[in-house]
């Protein structure tokens, strides 16, 4: 509420910045323990969480009140100031090791002795201040750069957003119509799963959590039709990775994106489409390969919903969402995310009992009507109009018990929302910390210096390298704090060595989340093993191996930033793109799984391979050359299989 006021209010970010964190690093503190075993204590809190808690908010309150006084300082901060920015930057830290883990507080450890060393260099003498100055006191780099700025303003309300559609139903919507679309095909549950997942993912933001979340339901029924627990626990942590790749949201670090590389966001989504749905596609046909290998039938029909019923009945769920893609076109982010966010508090009103008009039809228009009255009647501004309809359709909830989002529901998707948004805000304060070193010192440029040279010679190993520091800065650091690692390091790098900016921070992105799946560290793959009660390793390789069109891809729109839509010449090259580019991805499944009509000879598996990566290089060559490849093996294999009586089926 206090953040709301100061924004509202059009307070500056040196003010309103500094709230932000010291609000988000106070119940912090009091949301995770410091030990697990504080946590199995209910409503335990040690006087020393307390004592951290008000320290957080006295360290960046005192910034706040006095941000003039410090702004005139500049650089010549004294030593209370100094101190005061020592205290908050171990406060932030000792959180991340709360919320997030070690990994990223060993990344920015090793940056911040890096910065720490180059300044001692060049200023013995002022060092520490210059160090302390850029990392707490400056907005132009360091803790309330702009991932702190962006984390504020848009993802903590896109956070809240995916609370109140879950809060909703939305999830077990997904579920039911991923159901009714794959359910009764071959494997259908592992289908359902990448569905759902793909969905759910989109809005959740978290691989982890997304993983956890629908893989209770999804993998233990994968199991039970016949899947091994590696591969259903992999099914789930490849689509629940993919789901922040998933337009129209994708997760919180697009966002970023769009205000780091000043691209707007719609063209951001535009360009993740072909990607996703490559993706996806990969997923599914692995999926579907590794059904028919086995044998597996989909799930009985009585059980599966019909798909226009489903959606006659709970299609208004999808409205917050369709919602959000409109208001994107002509509003910032975050007053997108404040207009899904009531409609999603709308919709809730809507009653179970259908017959009862009052409350399903009534109830809805009273917050619509407050909205409409005083945003375009009245012409208040945008904002206020919202936030009231908001609290009227609050207000509204109580007046029925049969609504979906009752009032108690609000307060927890209120809290949920508020709690998920700590660990984001933390991983985003802590990637400032590393943006400021870079910014401060030569080390960019040092990169850019050793790199490029080697670009020169090979981009693919340049983009390679890039790569392999991408996951492996990624492994257990969140995707918002990972992207923007990146971003400041290697992205500047691609670019520099002739690759677009759209392409060099895509590229960057997809892997920095596919670090998430990638052993061994893979902490969705983890999440999903501890489910499926499989072996966490295998589990790793086999959603890498679900996953490998976030490891090709990303190659193809680097060299041939087409498959992005940028550069197309018209509709028709747009189809050959598409066309081609999916039936390379199915070559390449079908290659990876060694099964189509049968079981594939090794050979016939390189050639399929070579021919799908023809056919999702942008070109006509490459496509005709990998269609005739693909074809002769499909050929080859249907005719075999019928000549021997059938497919060959191999547990």
């Amino acid at each position: 509420m206090v953040v709301m006021a100061l924004v509202v209010s059009g307070a500056t970010q040196y003010t309103r910045l500094p709230v932000f964190v010291g609000m988000t690093l106070f119940v912090g503190y009091l949301k995770y323990p410091a030990s697990k075993r504080d946590a199995l204590r209910d409503n335990y809190f040690p006087w020393y969480d307390i004592v951290l808690a008000f320290a957080s908010l006295g360290v960046f309150f005192y910034y706040a009140i006095e941000q003039k006084r410090i702004i005139q300082m500049a650089n010549r901060i004294g030593t209370t100031q100094i101190v005061l920015g020592i205290i908050g930057i171990l406060l932030l830290v000792e959180l991340c090791r709360r919320s997030t883990g070690i990994p990223l507080i060993v990344v920015v450890g090793l940056f911040t002795v890096y910065g720490a060393w180059w300044l001692t260099n060049n200023n013995p003498k002022t060092a520490l201040r210059n160090l302390i100055y850029n990392l707490f006191y400056n907005l132009n780099c360091g803790i309330f750069s702009s991932p702190i700025t962006v984390c504020a303003s848009f993802i903590v309300l896109f956070i809240i957003l995916g609370s109140f559609l879950e809060k909703t139903g939305i999830g077990t919507f997904f579920v039911d119509l991923a159901n009714s679309i794959a359910g009764a095909s071959v494997g259908g549950p592992a289908k359902v799963a990448v569905i759902s997942s793909a969905l759910e993912g989109m809005y959740s933001g978290s691989s982890v959590a997304n993983t956890v979340g629908s893989g209770s339901i999804t993998i233990p029924t994968m199991k039970r039709v016949g899947y091994k627990p590696e591969f259903a626990a992999a099914v789930e942590a490849a689509a629940s990775t993919g789901g922040q790749i998933m337009p129209p949201i994708m997760g919180a670090a697009a966002f970023l994106m769009a205000e780091i590389t000043g691209i707007p966001y719609a063209s951001i989504v535009v360009a993740a489409i072909l990607p996703a749905v490559l993706y996806f596609t990969g997923i599914f046909l692995m999926v579907h390969f590794e059904g028919k290998r086995l044998g597996l039938k989909g799930l009985p029909k009585d059980s599966i919903p019909h798909f226009f019923r489903l959606l006659a009945k709970s299609g208004y769920l999808l409205i917050p969402v369709i919602v959000l893609v409109i208001c994107m076109n002509y509003f910032t982010a975050g007053m997108s995310a404040c207009f899904a966010i009531l409609f999603s508090l709308i919709i809730s009103l809507i009653g179970r009992d259908k017959h009862d008009l009052v409350r399903t039809i009534g109830l809805p228009l009273i917050p619509l009507a407050t909205l409409v009255i005083l945003w375009q009647v009245l012409k208040i501004d945008t904002g206020t109009s919202v936030f009231v309809a908001m609290v009227v359709a609050v207000l509204c909830s109580f007046l029925t018990r049969s609504a979906i989002l009752s009032p108690r529901l609000v307060a927890e998707g209120l809290q949920g929302g508020a709690g998920s948004s700590i660990g984001v805000a933390v991983a985003c304060a802590m990637a400032g910390i590393i943006s400021g070193v870079v910014s401060m010192t030569a080390l960019g440029t040092t990169l850019v210096a050793v790199i490029v040279p080697l670009a020169q010679k090979s981009i693919f190993l340049a983009l390679f390298c890039t790569m392999l520091a991408c996951i492996v800065l990624g492994m257990g650091v969140p995707t918002t704090a990972n992207y923007v690692i990146m971003a400041t390091i290697t992205a500047p790098i691609l670019i520099k060595m002739g690759i677009p900016l759209l392409a060099a921070h895509m590229f960057v992105f997809y892997f920095g989340i596919v670090a998430d799946i990638t052993p061994p560290v893979a902490l969705a793959a983890y999440a999903g093993s501890a489910i499926a009660k499989s072996d966490p390793m295998k589990t790793g390789i086999n959603a890498t191996k679900l996953a490998i069109a976030a490891f090709i891809v990303p190659y193809i729109f680097a060299y041939s930033p087409a498959l992005l839509f940028e550069n197309i010449s018209g509709w028709w090259e747009v189809a050959q793109i598409c066309i081609s580019a999916l039936l390379g991805i199915f070559a390449i499944a079908a290659s990876l799984n060694g099964f189509l009509y049968k079981k594939i000879h090794p050979v016939l598996r390189i050639v399929l391979a070579i021919g799908g990566l023809g056919m999702m290089i942008p070109g006509t060559l490459t496509d005709v050359a990998g269609l005739v490849l693909v074809a002769a093996v499909i050929a080859y294999q249907k005719i075999s299989a019928k000549k021997h009586g059938g497919p060959v089926v191999t547990a």
